[in-house]
């Protein structure tokens, strides 16, 4: 995928311009980029992630932090927080989910987005279909899930983003 296609998947769930967001497991921040372009100039994004390497390519650009977003973070108020191919990675996710709900201010957005597979492979453990998603948000104490896009994937058949309000 390229840059536009990371820009129109997560889109329609960002909202306002500015604010303070997370990007949990950011990587080399394809996805903080796309935030980035969303949000504008006066947003401040923390892109988190455990792999040092992979968040030198963005920073200076946003701020960095490497860490494990399964572990407290100490982050919060915030509006919102991006989960893009990374919660996929977490076997256990309803402490990760209740963790990131009080990150945020209420109202705050969580953005996941996830391969729409229930069965995963080597690089991509533990997917989950939106189905599920919505049960698992509403288990952690979202409101308001919501599917925003669905995009085909040569990997495991579709990608999709999705958006959850924290009450």
């Amino acid at each position: 995928m390229n840059h536009a296609d990371l820009v129109a998947l997560i889109e329609e769930g960002v909202g306002e311009r500015g604010g303070r967001w997370a990007d949990l497991g950011a990587g080399e921040g394809a996805f903080t980029l796309a935030l980035g372009e969303l949000l504008g100039p006066e947003a401040h994004i923390t892109a988190i992630d455990k792999d040092a390497r992979a968040l030198h390519a963005i920073e200076g650009r946003f701020e960095v932090r490497v860490a494990d977003f399964t572990r407290p973070l100490g982050l919060s108020d915030l509006d919102g927080v991006l989960m893009a191919n990374s919660l996929h990675y977490v076997r256990d996710k309803q402490p990760v989910l209740e963790s990131v709900r009080k990150m945020l201010r209420p109202g705050g957005q969580l953005i996941i987005v996830e391969y729409g597979a229930d069965r995963g492979n080597p690089w991509v453990p533990y997917p989950f279909t939106y189905a599920k998603w919505e049960t698992m948000a509403a288990r952690a104490g979202f409101q308001g899930t919501r599917l925003l896009k669905t995009v085909p994937s040569r990997w495991l058949g579709s990608m999709y983003s999705a958006s959850s309000l924290s009450p």
